[in-house]
């Protein structure tokens, strides 16, 4: 993330903090205008801080860490002392847009007098990416920029410094999960990753109980120094898979969720995916390029000289399957959607140099292999469009892709189901794509109306096909089939994508009749002029501070919200059945605003009901003197690839639409203050209530090892207790 520039004045509003700039002249010193709350930094900064780049109070424990459960501990400061001060113009902005909001919310004011902030808290979970933390600007060079954005101020003389801890607040046994073999590693990927994201075929081994190593090689105090490992894994995959276990923690840690704990995961993680990443660069390489690069290119490429990882998947697929592993990584770890589909990408032209896209029917020990191996770089290059809500790299439906369908034993058509699914939702996140260029444009609406009728019909067959349980046999029902809970993860994995789409598709006519939302996401009632301000305020949007002024991906331009906004809104609803007539463009919609609104209702609830379901993490566990003290409990693992977790964030969006839309109805009503009757509004925001609380439970599942869901974890909960606050 690039910092705003500090001189550009305006831009420092945080949190009801404006620093104003003031022009400094040759003589006089730079001079800063405060408001009277704002608050001097503080002398010290916890371990926890630090981390999430949140502003800390010093407190022992510090706030920040007391509201969330966690462990609050300071190490020493290596700086050598007192820090210099700067001047900058935008205090705290920088510091607080690459970090994790705090898990403490305010309280609304008063039910929805503040409509436009509410508005623009549930507005930003449908951006693309919402809520992912990111890991690539280094905690150092953040560092470094702390100083530029703490005012003079005589209170403030020597800046912010970090304490000296006393030795009990050092954890001394902070473990992170490894393993001391390949097969252990393998044994592992089928305990926390295959049901989720099966890149290769069935077990051939039986389960064996779960060991990882109960030390962390060579350490130091510092948990973010580079480690020293005990066992190097040999193939790019078996590292691929090293970096995704090394983020869930050890059972013997005793403070899993300490902010050492974390870094010292994160490192040994990230130590993995630098290591897989130069292995697949060694696989790739052909050895005369860098002697003879006159022959390379009449020379074969070499074969791989090492054991294959699993004995029914050639070797050389391993570099494929390690960047597939890799691009779900740098989504959910690193919350790096650009280096997520420059995996992928990667991953997409090894395969097709190797032709897996155009394989026959023919039937050998490796044929399930390869057809995993393409259809999951298909799958991923899918996924990095929509979470990024970018046009497709290939087409997605092109007739050379011939490679017959993976297969369960459980269910032979669970691979279809998904594929589909994955299908239908991009096509549903180019829909948004296409509705955002046709209404700011106002040209081309009658495509749109097609389109929308189009992918509406599509996606509820995938869907009714998705519910369809698979004929088995009564033995494989009972548990006896391979890979039955992996299918009955993948029919789950394919609803929530079908419901996602559904939403894409109807969410904008859902939420039409609510002219704030109107106002933010297409600017319709404005002039061409101010039309043509919008885009253009849209290019600096990023520059801009403020919740009001995100867009979705729909979005034409930002625009900023007022109070008036929520008597327009209030008066629209109880104007039906044409609240907002006055745009010509929701005449010509196929579906009318209730039942877009009822099929993103039902949608995300089925994908609140379908995250919960998905299984949890059950590896064997036996008597070894390594998992004694296991201190994680078996319900305590978290799930891992959500590759798919922008459809959380879609799902909690339009939860709180639709509580948004039933609470102004409910307040609108002549009986609100007086009637104590139950009415169906209220069955309804219970439903809504429950939805959003099986989704935070799942994100937050998912956070125990994923760093970058944070964010989506704490805009979900700040959406929430802002909502629910006052209902």
């Amino acid at each position: 993330m690039v910092p705003e520039d500090p001189e550009q004045p305006g831009v420092g509003e945080k949190n009801g903090v404006s620093d104003v700039a003031v022009t400094p002249s040759k003589t006089a010193r730079p001079t800063v205008v405060r408001k009277k709350f704002a608050k001097p930094p503080v002398k010290v900064a916890c371990l926890a801080c630090r981390a999430s780049r949140t502003r800390c109070d010093g407190q022992d424990p510090c706030t920040n860490c007391a509201s969330k459960s966690k462990s609050c501990s300071y190490l020493p400061s290596k700086r050598g002392g007192p820090r210099k001060k700067k001047t900058s113009t935008a205090a705290e902005t920088l510091a607080q847009q690459d970090g994790v909001q705090s898990g403490t919310v305010p309280p609304a004011s008063s039910g929805f007098d503040d409509s436009a902030g509410m508005f623009g808290q549930i507005d930003v979970l449908s951006i693309p990416g919402a809520g992912l933390r990111s890991l690539d600007f280094p905690s150092d060079v953040h560092a470094m920029f702390t100083d530029l954005f703490v005012p003079n101020s005589e209170n403030n003389v020597h800046g912010q410094m970090e304490p000296t801890p006393s030795p009990s607040a050092i954890p001394t046994r902070a473990l992170v999960r490894t393993y001391g073999s390949e097969d252990a590693i393998l044994n592992a990927y089928y305990d926390f990753i295959h049901n989720y994201f099966p890149i290769l075929p069935p077990r051939v081994e039986p389960p064996a109980p779960d060991r990882p190593l109960d030390c962390v090689g060579s350490f130091t105090e510092t948990p973010s120094e580079a480690p020293i490992l005990v066992y190097s894994p040999r193939s790019p995959l078996s590292l691929a898979i090293s970096a995704i276990m090394a983020l869930v923690p050890h059972p013997n840690d005793l403070e899993p969720s300490s902010p050492t704990s974390a870094i010292r995961r994160r490192t040994f993680a990230h130590t993995f995916a630098q290591m897989a990443n130069a292995a697949i660069e060694t696989d790739c390489e052909l050895h005369a390029s860098s002697t003879y690069p006159s022959e390379a290119l009449s020379s074969e490429r070499p074969l791989l000289d090492r054991d294959p990882f699993h004995v029914r998947t050639p070797v050389e697929l391993e570099s494929i399957l390690a960047l597939l592993v890799l691009s779900i990584y740098e989504y959910n770890q690193r919350g790096n959607l650009l280096k997520m589909r420059y995996r992928a990408g990667q991953a997409l032209a090894i395969a097709l140099d190797m032709s897996l896209h155009s394989l026959g029917e023919e039937v050998d020990e490796f044929a399930e292999a390869r057809r995993r191996a393409w259809w999951m770089t298909y799958y991923c290059v899918l996924q990095g469009s929509i979470v990024s809500t970018t046009p497709l790299a290939i087409v997605a439906n092109d007739p050379q892709f011939v490679t017959p369908y993976p297969r369960f034993s459980a269910d032979p058509d669970g691979w279809s189901v998904l594929i589909q699914a994955q299908q239908v939702l991009v096509s549903a996140t180019q829909f948004i794509i296409d509705l955002n260029k046709c209404l700011s444009t106002r040209t081309n609406m009658h495509y749109i109306y097609e389109r929308m009728q189009q992918l509406d019909a599509w996606a509820s067959s995938a869907l009714a096909q998705s519910n369809l349980l698979p004929i088995v046999p009564q033995f494989m029902a009972c548990g006896g089939a391979t890979e039955f809970t992996t299918a009955q993860s993948l029919r789950a994995i394919s609803r929530i994508k079908l419901s996602s789409a559904q939403i894409k598709v109807h969410r904008f006519r859902a939420f039409s009749d609510l002219p704030i939302f109107i106002k933010k996401h297409c600017d319709l009632t404005s002039t061409d002029s101010n039309v043509a301000m919008s885009n253009s305020t849209s290019k600096n949007g990023r520059s801009q501070s403020g919740i009001a002024n995100i867009g979705c991906s729909c979005s034409v331009g930002p625009i900023q919200l007022t109070p008036s906004d929520y008597t327009s809104s209030t008066s629209s609803v109880s104007s039906d059945p044409q609240p907002v007539s006055q745009y010509p463009f929701t005449s010509g919609f196929p579906y009318s605003i209730q039942h877009s609104a009822k099929m993103c209702l039902r949608a995300s609830l089925l994908i609140s009901r379908m995250f919960y379901s998905l299984p949890l993490p059950q590896p064997l566990l036996d008597n070894c003197p390594a998992q004694q003290g296991l201190h994680i409990l078996p319900n305590q693992l978290p799930r891992t690839m959500p590759s798919f977790a922008c459809c959380l964030m879609q799902g909690s969006y339009a939860m709180l639409m639709i509580f948004y839309k039933a609470r102004v109805e409910t307040q609108l009503s002549p009986d609100y203050r007086n009637d104590s009757t139950p009415k169906p509004s209220d069955r309804l925001i219970e439903e809504i209530r429950k939805g959003l609380e099986r989704i935070i439970a799942t994100v937050t599942n998912y956070a125990i090892a994923f760093e970058a869901l944070d964010g989506m974890r704490d805009e979900i909960q700040g959406a929430y207790h802002a909502a629910f606050s006052q209902a």
